[in-house]
């Protein structure tokens, strides 16, 4: 054999060599623990869930993965540290709905681009709640009343600027209505404001049907409509806004898995496989049953979709209330 042939050999078979290593090594992730930020705090709803799923990919993958929470900023901070963070797929986090509207809100750090999107687990919309002694019975009279007596519809469902507020000026504005048709009255949050409605202090209240069940089982309430394209699992019989109206507003208060911008894409498919796996699992499913949350998956270009939609719709209407910055 030639000098120069061993040569081309020798030269051969190393480059084999890196070729079999560097796809071992990309086959072998995770090789060690991962780090999922909640940017919430712990014994919250997104925590419980965090923490569920992160069990599963545990158990799924063979490593551990550990929910970290950053909290502040009415959920900047950590969403912040998600979007900054090494894209090396050893972090990863749970994204919320107001990660869309920090950017509208004037708060730097976060926009939809900074992420990759790996899937949805869970969505929960919004709920239009009125008095069963309304003069109005469905959501197309109800809008009708906003119609022809501007000011005179009072909602509310949290603070001015809070989701539930945009969810219902949205809604208005998404109709050719003025936001400012319908008097928005603050409160503390959705508790508040079904004490509100039931003492007829005010006609509608913007939350989600769990937060109202109480109340419709006692006949003093009724869910007319989810501000929402996609039916409820945990509330099949209710409409949608889409539907009843032929629109497309769907402002959905959302938990997903995502990672910082640039995570191979290979990571991003086993994650969204597994998550799609979780999403199936009676325990998880019984889980998210139990603490009153659906279970709602959708895909990395599914979820990645209805992030960029919420953020421009959001941003939309942020303006026309006078919010945006």
């Amino acid at each position: 054999m030639s000098p120069q042939f061993k040569r081309i050999m020798s030269t051969s078979v190393a480059a084999i060599a890196l070729c079999t290593l560097a796809g071992a090594a990309s086959a072998a992730w995770p090789e060690r623990a991962v780090t999922i930020i909640v940017p919430w705090s712990a014994g919250g709803g997104t925590d419980a869930t965090a923490r569920m799923v992160a069990a599963n990919l545990q158990e799924h993958f063979g490593q551990p993965f550990n929910v970290v929470n950053r909290t502040g900023g009415g959920g900047l901070v950590g969403h912040a540290a998600l979007a900054n963070a090494k894209p090396d797929g050893y972090t990863l986090g749970v994204i919320t709905i107001e990660s869309t509207m920090y950017e509208s809100q004037g708060l730097p750090g976060v926009t939809p681009s900074d992420y990759d999107y790996i899937g949805r687990y869970n969505a929960d919309a919004i709920g239009i709640n009125i008095s069963t002694k309304a003069d109005f019975g469905t959501a197309e009279e109800l809008i009708a009343a906003v119609k022809a007596t501007p000011g005179k519809i009072k909602a509310s469902g949290a603070n001015r600027g809070g989701l539930s507020h945009l969810a219902w000026a949205g809604l208005l504005n998404t109709l050719g209505i003025s936001p400012d048709a319908s008097t928005w009255v603050a409160s503390a949050g959705s508790a508040p404001a079904m004490q509100q409605i039931a003492a007829g202090a005010i006609d509608v209240v913007s939350t989600s049907p769990a937060e109202a069940r109480s109340l419709v089982e006692a006949g003093e309430v009724k869910t007319v409509a989810l501000i929402s394209g996609e039916r409820s699992e945990l509330f099949p019989d209710i409409p949608t806004t889409d539907e009843i109206f032929g629109i497309k507003w769907s402002p959905m208060p959302f938990r997903g898995l995502a990672a910082p911008d640039g995570i191979p894409a290979d990571v991003i498919k086993e994650l969204s496989v597994a998550l799609k796996d979780i999403t199936e699992n009676a325990e998880f499913k019984d889980f998210m049953k139990s603490r009153g949350f659906s279970v709602a998956y959708q895909d990395a270009e599914g979820f990645k979709a209805t992030v960029t939609a919420a953020h421009k719709g959001l941003a939309e209407t942020m303006k026309a209330v006078g919010l945006a910055k």
